[in-house]
């Protein structure tokens, strides 16, 4: 299901433009969504964890992606005004221009990487974080996404590592990719965004119910996407190493909800885990059966109990 047309588009610095979307209740407590990749867009699938009827649920497109312009999809869209510095700065327009104090903050995958850096940033300005899938994109998990699970998937990680070509530095495929992706030719671009999807599809299906994400069938969005993902792992996300595990004492007194599948393998429990250590406010639950994102049962069971105590 797609999403709906956005609610607004929000002028930014640098030339950005930001589509927002808004739905639920508007008379109730905000909570802003945001999504993983980085670069997938807005997602309907967010309203599943929480009551719309209790939540007023905010989504947007974050810069290069979704109905939010400049496209990066474009080859020629510049990135360097593209960091997590901006995307942290980017939600604080959107609070302002809203008239919102403070929002409950949900967020999935890369979601619970933006969450965690705007809310260690904005401290005063976030109520509680729901984070699902938990990653703090540190070095170590982007080298055991790209590297390590070649463990898991040795002939889908064969063909990933030599998609990236005989030049590329064996330890930082992703820095190999996102020049792959910024090649002058658009055949070698193509082909380096369709490897780069198929190895995402394929490091997430740790779960029998696994089905392949289609929207990687498109060119355009599997450009965008890769293009993305490849620019923010290649910089370790703009951030320092394990800074927002360091950084943690900054949401002391800040209720948090971390819940994470045990079958999730591209993304292991152990981040989860030592994020909820390290923040004595955040409660950790273990889903048993659930991968990365699951729509399992128990992972949205657990989602909709943090989300209703956090109303």
């Amino acid at each position: 299901m797609p999403m709906p047309p956005p609610t607004g588009h929000l002028p930014l610095t640098h030339g950005h433009t930001m589509a927002y979307y808004t739905t639920g209740n508007p008379h109730a407590r905000p909570t802003l969504a945001l999504h993983g990749g980085p670069g997938s867009g807005a997602n309907p699938g967010y309203a599943h964890f929480l009551d719309t009827t209790r939540h007023h649920l905010i989504q947007y497109d974050q810069r290069g992606c979704g109905n939010s312009t400049p496209d990066a999809a474009h080859p020629h869209t510049d990135l360097t005004t593209n960091t997590t510095t901006h995307l942290i700065d980017d939600i604080e327009t959107l609070r302002t221009h809203l008239g919102i104090d403070t929002w409950h903050l949900l967020g999935a995958s890369w979601g619970t990487t933006l969450a965690l850096a705007y809310a260690q940033t904005h401290p005063h300005r976030v109520r509680a974080l729901t984070l699902i899938s938990v990653t703090t994109t540190s070095p170590h998990e982007i080298h055991w996404l790209t590297h390590q699970m070649r463990h898991v998937f040795p002939e889908a990680w064969q063909h990933f590592r030599d998609a990236a070509g005989p030049e590329a530095d064996p330890h930082h495929l992703a820095h190999a990719y996102a020049q792959l992706l910024h090649d002058p030719d658009p055949t070698t671009r193509d082909r380096a965004a369709r490897a780069w999807c198929t190895w995402e599809d394929t490091h997430v299906a740790t779960h029998p119910h696994h089905r392949p994400n289609p929207r990687y069938q498109d060119p355009h969005h599997r450009y965008r996407f890769a293009r993305l993902v490849t620019h923010y792992w290649s910089h370790h996300a703009f951030l320092e190493h394990d800074q927002l595990i360091h950084n943690a004492h900054r949401l002391h007194g800040t209720p948090g909800a971390l819940i994470h599948g045990r079958m999730d393998i591209s993304s292991p429990a152990s981040t989860a885990h030592t994020l909820a250590r390290a923040w004595p406010d955040a409660t950790l639950t273990i889903c048993e059966d659930a991968a990365h994102i699951s729509a399992q049962t128990d992972m949205l069971a657990a989602a909709r109990r943090a989300t209703d105590r956090f109303t």
